[in-house]
């Protein structure tokens, strides 16, 4: 008894051809026509992988608030470096209030202190929310 590969029954091997005793002009007939399937079928995952993304995208983005920042608005900074005296989970999550300074269109801010100091690094808009007094 030999062992057949599951790859050889889907798309048959010489020896599986001398077995079932197909003629070689239909065994390479059959054969080209599973090689096809086998790029349909690659073309069709892609195609459900694709479609799977957007479908995903388009739920993730469905749910993302769009924030806003004009210039003076008051804002807080989430606090991005753990320090190392920190109080642990009793540490405070965001620093500020800061005011906006200046706001650029790739989502990047500068900010000032509320003396009127300004930082010289831009902060991201995803690591601020607005601040109510």
């Amino acid at each position: 008894m030999e062992a057949v590969l599951p790859i050889e029954v889907e798309i048959p091997s010489m020896r599986v051809l001398a077995e079932t005793e197909l003629e070689e002009a239909e065994w390479a007939k059959q054969r080209c026509e599973q090689l096809n399937l086998i790029d349909e079928k690659r073309l069709t995952a892609l195609c459900h992988g694709q479609c799977y993304q957007q479908r995903m995208a388009r739920a993730f983005n469905a749910r993302v608030r769009h924030r806003e920042f004009k210039p003076g608005d008051l804002v807080l900074r989430k606090v991005l470096h753990i320090t190392p005296d920190s109080r642990g989970k009793f540490a405070y999550k965001y620093d500020g209030p800061f005011v906006v300074k200046e706001v650029f269109s790739g989502g990047a801010i500068i900010l000032s202190d509320m003396d009127g100091t300004e930082n010289a690094l831009p902060v991201n808009v995803d690591a601020l929310k607005k601040y109510y007094p």
